[in-house]
Order: C-alpha cells, then sequence, then structure tokens
C-alpha cells in the first residue's frame, strides 16, 4: 500500500497493519520480525513476561530486525486483598487440580509480575512504541517512554476512556471493540460499558480526539482494514489473525480450536483470570457458568494465578476444554499461514476492498 499517514510515517510502516501483543505466548520474537520484515508492526506482549524473558525477546528482535516494533504492559492498578476465606474460589478449581495430578490448590499471594521491573526492561528494549491496557499509565511512565523516542498508545473501549488516555499524554488510541478476543481493556466503568462494536466505536474516537486512532476488534482480512481506514482510523490491529500462523506460540489445541470455530463460539467471560476476556466457549467456562457464585471468582490477577497451573498442564496435554482460548469474533477467517504471507494476503485483500470501494 502506497498511501501512508502520520502514524505509518511515525512508525516506519509500509502498512497500515499492526499484528497484536499477545500475553500469554501467542506472539513470539520470530513473529514480530516476520511482521516488521513484511512492513507492518509487530508487537511483544510483555505483561506475562519476566523482566529478563523480556530482555531476551527484545533482544532478539531488535539484532534481527532493522525496523521498529512495539512492547505492551497492563496499567498498573491497585492489587486486590488475598480475600480472607476463598472456599467457594478453592471449591471450584479443586476438581481441575486433582484431574490434572496438580494436588490441592491455594490462594496465591499475588499475581507473580512486578510492574516496575517489567516497566524498567520495557523502556530498554529499543521498541518504537510503548502501548498499553487496563487503565492509565502514570505520568513518570509517560514521560520515561516518550524520553526515549517511544510512541506512546494507550487502549480505550468507550469515547470517555479515549479522552481521557489523550489527555494524560497518550499519543495514539488503540479502540477496542467488543468484538475483540482476549482481554477486555475497560477501565472507565463497568465492564458492560465497554462492550461496543468497532464500527461505531472507532468513528466516535476518531472525532473526539486529536491523535491517531488504531481499530481493533473483529478485524481478520484486508476488507476489516479496509473497513477500519474508512472509519478514521490510521491503521487496524490484528490479534487473532495471527493465532494461527506458524510463528505463533499457542498450543497446538488452542490453534485448532480457532481453525475450527465460527463467529458464534465466544463468548466474554471472568472465569480464567478473575477480567473479562472474550474466548471460544469450553468446558471450563460452561462449567463456570454454571457455579453461578460470585466469590468463585477471585479479582484479577489473583484467579488468573489460580488457574495457570491449570492452563499450563492442559496445554501440555492438549486439552483444549481447560485452556484459554482467547478470540475474537473475526476468527471464521482465520488461516494458517505463515505471518509473512498472512500480511502479504492481508495487504492484497485491502487493496483490492479499496479498489472496490473506490469503483462504487
Amino acid at each position: 500500500m502506497t498511501s501512508r499517514n502520520p502514524l505509518m510515517e511515525r512508525l516506519g510502516l509500509t502498512h497500515p497493519i499492526l499484528q497484536a501483543p499477545m500475553a500469554g505466548g501467542g506472539d513470539t520474537p520470530d513473529m514480530v520480525i516476520a511482521a516488521g520484515e513484511s512492513g507492518a508492526l509487530g508487537s511483544l506482549a510483555c505483561a506475562y513476561r519476566t523482566p529478563d524473558q523480556i530482555r531476551a525477546a527484545t533482544s532478539t528482535v531488535r539484532s534481527a530486525l532493522g525496523r521498529s516494533f512495539g512492547v505492551n504492559l497492563f496499567a498498573p492498578n491497585p492489587a486486590p486483598e488475598k480475600p480472607a476465606s476463598a472456599e467457594d474460589a478453592l471449591r471450584f478449581v479443586a476438581p481441575y487440580y486433582e484431574e490434572l495430578g496438580l494436588g490441592a490448590p491455594d490462594i496465591p499471594n499475588d499475581g507473580g509480575f512486578d510492574f516496575d521491573d517489567q516497566l524498567a526492561a520495557a523502556l530498554d528494549s529499543g521498541a518504537a512504541l510503548f502501548s498499553f491496557t487496563f487503565g492509565l499509565m502514570p505520568a513518570p511512565v509517560i514521560e520515561a517512554a516518550k524520553s526515549r523516542g517511544m510512541l506512546v498508545m494507550g487502549t480505550a473501549t468507550t469515547v470517555e476512556e479515549a479522552v481521557n488516555l489523550e489527555a494524560s499524554g497518550a499519543e495514539a488510541i488503540i479502540a477496542q471493540g467488543a468484538e475483540a478476543g482476549g482481554h477486555r481493556g475497560t477501565f472507565g466503568g463497568d465492564s458492560g460499558s465497554g462492550m461496543i462494536g468497532s464500527i461505531s466505536l472507532v468513528p466516535q474516537v476518531v472525532s473526539t480526539v486529536d491523535v491517531p486512532v488504531v481499530a481493533t476488534g473483529g478485524i481478520a482480512d484486508g476488507r476489516g482494514i479496509a473497513a477500519a481506514l474508512a472509519l478514521g482510523a490510521s491503521a487496524a490491529q490484528l490479534g487473532t489473525a495471527f493465532l494461527t500462523c506458524t510463528e505463533s506460540g499457542i498450543p497446538d489445541a488452542y490453534r485448532q480450536a480457532i481453525l475450527a470455530a465460527g463467529a458464534a463460539d465466544t463468548t466474554v467471560t471472568s472465569a480464567f483470570s478473575g477480567r473479562p476476556a472474550r474466548g471460544i466457549v469450553n468446558r471450563f467456562m460452561r462449567e463456570a457458568e454454571g457455579v453461578g457464585a460470585e466469590g468463585a471468582i477471585l479479582a484479577f490477577p489473583l484467579q488468573n494465578a489460580l488457574t495457570r497451573p491449570i492452563r499450563a498442564e492442559a496445554a501440555k496435554r492438549g486439552d483444549a476444554g481447560l485452556l484459554s482460548l482467547w478470540a475474537g469474533q473475526g476468527l471464521g477467517l482465520a488461516r494458517s499461514v505463515s505471518t509473512r504471507a498472512q500480511i502479504e494476503t492481508l495487504v492484497k485483500e485491502t487493496e483490492a476492498a479499496i479498489r472496490d470501494l473506490m469503483a462504487l
């Protein structure tokens, strides 16, 4: 694509395509490198990586890629208090622990990650983009990222969140539609307030803020990218479309679940992590819904830490029924190809969709 805009210029992009950071193993250095070499922008999710893992992954990307890439963190939020009594939560997960030979579950003390240490590693990564989700970044963090020449981009699920992000110093906004896979970025209200579809959210955010907007949520082919551009976005960010690429780090059972599923097969759940996230409905999600007791699901990130052993062992066994199969509503368009081939196809599809619109 020859048309360029300020965001593309700033990030050195040939194509208005961002490979979404996918915490939990979906993105890999190889994927980020392939995306960058193809003229898109690849990003590494750092929220579930240790500082040493962040340094190793970003060093690999930086050494192999003479182009921009991104890093992503969760905005720091007050840690939830460890509940005095968590009988319902332990009772819910105990059968899965027993089934998988994990012993008796216990309530974790915390989510297991230190934000300050992760931040230091991310800031030293050499990345051109510093993106975040789950809230506002403290001003010193934003200033530190900008001082290193990073473009700072936050995630909004409502117009109000976008306005607050811009006011806090964000230089670009990710407008996350309700169709998006994985965790919802909502922080300005209850989870329901952020369930706005991309086609409604993106143009309203574009019309309200003065910084570039990146559309994400349900976009899985070139027609979706063309639609995002038509709505005023400077680029589209795709996640699920890259999960089935050969460089993806997800278990094969997860990959096959995406390729076999359709748009109606996802829903939003808090059962795995304690925070609303969209994924393919499976055994764990159905049984969690059947529990019904609010106390059975701990707050994020405690619930995430509590179910991590279940998910890790399920991945080893290839049991998709106990995995968090995060995926967006565009999963019916998923392709099993390399990242390079995916981007090449996306570019051709986008150009074709734009030509078709111009011919009307």
